[in-house]
């Protein structure tokens, strides 16, 4: 039976390496969303404005309620008053004290007072309440006093008469006061319930048009593309409105489409990947057997031979150094530096040599480096970010359109050491890069400034440099031309290595 090959198909034992299955969201429904809580929240606060404004409401009822008791005792007073002097009989009081809902009446006029009616007259009074000016807060209080403990209480009553300076006092129970008062409170509540539930109801359905709406179908749309991301249907497509909804589709439209791009490069990046693993086993065999057989050109006896071969063989060597790291970029990263003290000129001359620059193009390769200045760096790794930089002014001097008569086409590599840092100058003089890639100089696949390119060579420079903990950049130029400065630090002597050093010394 044959083997399964199971590296074909990661996901097939672990489902976790594979895509990760997204359940979808549950919807909450029409009233347990935010469009819900939004209607339970404005009952809740109607309710309370309610019950602020019914504590002065039902205070204010009571006021009036007293006062309309002491104007029809007025009335019937003043009536009484005229009779003077017969005196009103007792069976008449009686009906008089019960169509004014009071036990006695008194009239306060000409800084005297005379007892009108009475019946069934009280010992004590339990509470008295003047009406001639009555405070807001006092009001609130003996409202919350009578609806909390009143019911059974004999209470005084008395006020001015209009505006004259005549006063009425009434004596009674607040019993008929208190009833009145939680009916008033019963029918505010019902009206609170039925004021809250029909604004509730129209921002509910006003807020579920204008706001929640839209936020479901920016929901939705996230879902959708969290479960497909592939899929060109699935990117949000809004409304050209103004609103910060309407701008936060826009946003997202744009997030998506960037998104797709982007796992659509990274698919492409692995696909290459793999192409480019099944190669390299290959590719090692073939550059071994060009390594043996280069290896047999130091014995030859030819001059030219000899002068060529140490460099054929650096180049081979080279190319087998990048089969074996070919894939660093994509799968890990690049290897730590293996630093040490180089000569920069003859590093820039092995560039010089790779680039192998047709004499007959009339473009000039300038080393500015002297012969001593040396660099703390990994060989390779830094030939390869000049020799990128170089490569592609050397692309950009050979473009169509360049070198008219009496141009000067040269790329100039200069350095110098300040401090312990060596910086290291690339210089052209072709036409510099365009805008576009100006503005995504290192990013992967969009940093590119020719037609085909992949814009992974500065990707991978960069990385490299900052590996040694240096800075790579563009640098204005008033000139025509690109100019990249790469600047490069000193490895920070530890304390050990600097006391052995200065011990060796002494």
């Amino acid at each position: 039976m044959p083997m399964r090959d199971q590296g074909d198909n990661p996901s097939a034992e672990n489902p976790a390496a594979g895509e990760a299955v997204r359940a979808p969201c549950p919807s909450a429904g029409l009233f347990g969303g935010l469009s819900g809580k939004l209607l339970w929240l404005t009952v809740f606060f109607i309710m309370l404005a309610e019950i602020l404004i019914f504590f002065p409401s039902v205070a204010s009822m009571r006021v009036r309620w007293l006062q309309d008791r002491l104007n029809t005792a007025a009335a019937a007073a003043i009536v009484i008053d005229g009779l003077q002097p017969v005196e009103l009989p007792r069976a008449l009081q009686k009906e008089t004290l019960e169509a004014t809902g009071t036990k006695a009446i008194v009239l306060r006029k000409d800084g005297t007072s005379r007892l009108l009616a009475t019946t069934d007259m009280p010992a004590s009074v339990d509470e008295s309440y003047d009406l001639t000016d009555v405070p807001p807060v006092t009001a609130i209080r003996d409202a919350l006093d009578t609806l909390v403990f009143g019911g059974s209480r004999i209470i005084r009553v008395y006020g001015p008469v209009g505006e004259t300076n005549t006063g009425v006092e009434v004596v009674m129970k607040d019993r008929q006061l208190r009833r009145a008062m939680f009916v008033y409170s019963r029918n505010v509540l019902l009206l609170s319930v039925l004021i809250s539930l029909f604004t509730a109801t129209l921002i509910f359905f006003a807020i579920n048009r204008i706001l929640i709406g839209p936020i479901r179908r920016l929901t939705g749309s996230m879902q959708q593309f969290s479960s497909d991301p592939d899929n060109p249907a699935h990117i949000y497509i809004g409304d050209g409105g103004r609103d910060e909804l309407a701008v936060a589709g826009r946003n997202l439209t744009s997030m998506q489409m960037e998104l797709q791009k982007t796992l659509k490069q990274q698919k492409n990046l692995a696909a290459l990947g793999l192409a480019v693993s099944k190669i390299n086993h290959d590719m090692r065999n073939i550059l071994a057997s060009a390594q043996l057989m280069s290896d047999r050109l130091v014995d030859v006896d030819d001059p030219m031979v000899k002068s060529f071969a140490p460099k054929l063989l650096r180049t081979i060597d080279r190319a087998v150094g990048y089969t074996t790291e070919v894939l660093s970029y994509g799968k890990a990263s690049e290897s730590a530096p293996r630093r040490r003290h180089i000569r920069l000129l003859e590093l820039t001359q092995d560039v010089k040599d790779m680039l192998a620059i047709d004499p007959q193009s009339g473009i000039e390769f300038a080393e500015q480096i002297g012969a001593e200045l040396e660099v703390d760096a990994d060989g390779e790794q830094l030939f390869r970010v000049i020799h990128n930089l170089c490569r592609n002014a050397l692309q950009a001097l050979t473009s169509p359109g360049e070198g008219g008569p009496g141009s000067v086409r040269r790329i100039t590599v200069s350095a110098q050491r300040v401090g312990s840092v060596v910086s290291i100058t690339v210089d052209d003089t072709g036409p510099g890069m365009p805008l576009k890639a100006r503005q995504n100089l290192f990013a992967a696949f969009r940093g590119s400034a020719r037609s085909g390119g992949t814009g992974l060579g500065l990707t991978i420079a960069r990385e490299l440099v900052l590996a040694h903990g240096g800075t790579i950049a563009l640098v204005e130029k008033p000139t025509v031309g690109t100019q990249f400065r790469i600047e490069i630090p000193d490895r920070p002597v530890s304390l050990e290595d600097y006391r052995s050093r200065t011990h060796v010394e002494k």
